[in-house]
């Protein structure tokens, strides 16, 4: 269940220098890459102080990505690592003009890796910040959100980390640790049961969920052992009755999870949290965040 998952868990540092390491080739060319413009324009002994700051009020995220762009560049042009003050820590909310960081030291590395930097945050933190929205609108009502696995290629530990920054729940990394069963897969069980038994029997260590879109489908799901129901693009009346139904059947068949998916926005996110479901998957959280925008100005 996605409460079962660690949800405080920080930033895979293995994925963070592969990622970082990535744009850095992107921007600068193989390693050990170069900038055309910083390194031409101003001198590799230069020294300067600069700032990360938020140019729009949000939540911030990604702020791990500071110290290993900078370190990485600083390893590349082999000068020394910037010195890294932060002012202030992932899940804040922060004002316009707040300032994120402060680094010192080489201007080559500072501005080579500014651009790599905003980059994650600034994807990040528009995540967190959409995420918080969604947090704060079901606040009390016992419902959470979740995220899904529409993220972008290559980006989803940043993305899945950044909702979890922002309030939200992981449901599942990916196709490894969670099985969902959908039409095509008891369309080729030949039954949810059958569906059910075969992942039961082939990976017996993985939660299972089953989407369902009727009570007939949820009724056959429960009797045929699962625990964990996504009730796909319900509405809310239908879903309040369906979910009144379940939690009748509970002193029988144990806890029963439900999840609504489908047609969910902020404006109608309490209404359906009224239903009684204890969480709404929202693709949007990941694929369609706009981003905050932060800028290193250097003083």
């Amino acid at each position: 269940m996605p409460e079962d998952l660690p949800q405080d868990r920080p930033l895979r540092a293995s994925w963070l220098a592969s990622a970082v390491g990535e744009a850095l080739d992107e921007d600068l060319g193989s390693e050990p890459g170069r900038d055309v413009t910083t390194q031409a324009t101003i001198a590799a002994s230069a020294q300067v102080r600069g700032a990360i700051i938020m140019r729009e009020a949000g939540v911030i995220a990604g702020i791990p990505v500071i110290a290993e762009a900078l370190g990485q560049v600083a390893e590349r042009l082999s000068l020394p690592m910037p010195v890294i003050e932060l002012r202030a820590t992932d899940g804040d909310r922060l004002d316009a003009g707040a300032h994120v960081a402060d680094a010192s030291g080489a201007g080559h590395v500072i501005l080579i890796a500014e651009r790599t930097i905003l980059n994650f945050l600034s994807r990040a933190s528009g995540i967190a910040t959409h995420t918080r929205r969604w947090a704060d609108a079901l606040e009390g009502t016992g419902a959470r959100v979740l995220d899904t696995r529409k993220t972008t290629p290559g980006l989803r530990e940043l993305e899945k980390y950044a909702v979890r920054v922002g309030g939200g729940v992981n449901k599942r990394t990916g196709l490894h640790d969670c099985a969902m069963v959908k039409d095509n897969h008891i369309l080729a069980a030949g039954s949810v049961g059958a569906a059910l038994l075969a992942i039961h029997d082939r990976f017996p260590d993985v939660p299972v969920q089953v989407e369902i879109e009727s009570p007939d489908q949820a009724r056959e799901a429960i009797d045929a052992g699962a625990r964990f129901l996504m009730l796909d693009n319900m509405a809310p009346d239908a879903m309040r009755a369906l979910v009144r139904e379940v939690r009748e059947m509970e002193p029988d068949v144990g806890r029963v999870r439900l999840e609504a998916t489908g047609g969910l926005t902020l404006a109608n996110a309490r209404d359906v949290a009224d239903t009684g479901v204890d969480y709404m998957s929202v693709g949007g959280l990941t694929h369609s965040s706009p981003i905050i925008d932060l800028a290193l100005d250097l003083n």
